[in-house]
């Protein structure tokens, strides 16, 4: 492959087409009705990992007994670009899965990005959240770790490694270094504890466990627990086989969303 000639200045070239629908401006591309069920909570979704960290939080809720957690699930299929859709981008802007409205409120309130959904809900029924200060800082400190390294696995790594139409020497080893460099991390940090905040399941589990427990698992991106020696990261593949023995993250993950 030849060497990218880099231009003075980026256009877009509004022929090329890709598989994500991506394009370089934001805001809605066609009038859209969202339906609303019943349930107070409304939530639009796939089966993403950051789809699936609500997906779990809602039925840990349910396991927990917590009162008014019930929800309505529909599947925004990103695929055929239903984030671009008016409804969708007036509960997130941002036009990113998963998205959610509480209308147990007097004023129904939208809530988007995946951590802010599990804050939200983990605020508000009490649950999977500690009170203590120092405990919920550090579990504070691990929901922002996830929102910033995440997408170092998901858009670099697995995006270069898995998706990417052809593949490339430089970024698929920058990213590879890095998502070691970040399971690594994850294999230190539980190597005296059973939780990503202690001993205690949490919302940080949640969060993290659906990118990096799954990579492990080898349930990400084809091939790559193999390519990333996933094995040698025994403490994180031990935490990564507890979460996924919970009632709730099973269900979770075999969730049938309703079609819009």
């Amino acid at each position: 492959m030849s060497e990218y000639d880099v231009p003075k200045v980026w256009e877009w070239n509004k022929d090329e087409k890709n598989q994500f629908g991506n394009q370089p401006v934001a805001g809605s591309r066609f009038e859209q009705t969202l339906p609303v069920g019943e349930a107070p909570l409304q939530v639009y979704s796939l089966g993403t990992p950051n789809g699936q960290k609500v997906a779990i939080m809602l039925e840990e809720l349910k396991d927990a007994g917590a009162q008014g957690a019930d929800y309505d699930l529909y599947l925004i299929n990103i695929g055929e670009g239903d984030q671009f859709g008016s409804d969708f981008v007036a509960i997130n802007p941002n036009s990113k899965i998963p998205a959610m409205m509480d209308y147990s409120l007097d004023k129904p309130l939208r809530v988007f990005e995946s951590v802010n959904i599990l804050l939200y809900l983990a605020e508000k029924f009490g649950q999977f959240i500690p009170d203590d200060l120092a405990e919920k800082t550090e579990l504070m400190n691990w929901l922002f770790w996830q929102t910033g390294a995440a997408p170092y696995v998901g858009g670099g790594f697995g995006h270069f490694y898995h998706y990417a139409p052809t593949k490339q020497e430089y970024p698929i080893n920058r990213f590879t270094m890095e998502t070691k460099r970040q399971l690594d991390l994850l294999d230190r940090h539980l190597a005296d504890k059973d939780y990503i905040n202690g001993d205690t399941y949490s919302i940080a589990d949640m969060a993290i466990w659906p990118w990096y427990g799954r990579l492990v698992q080898g349930k990400l991106y084809g091939n790559a627990a193999e390519f990333l020696k996933a094995d040698n990261y025994t403490h994180l593949k031990e935490w990564a086989d507890r979460i996924d023995e919970r009632p709730a993250v099973k269900r979770a993950l075999e969730l049938e969303y309703k079609q819009i």
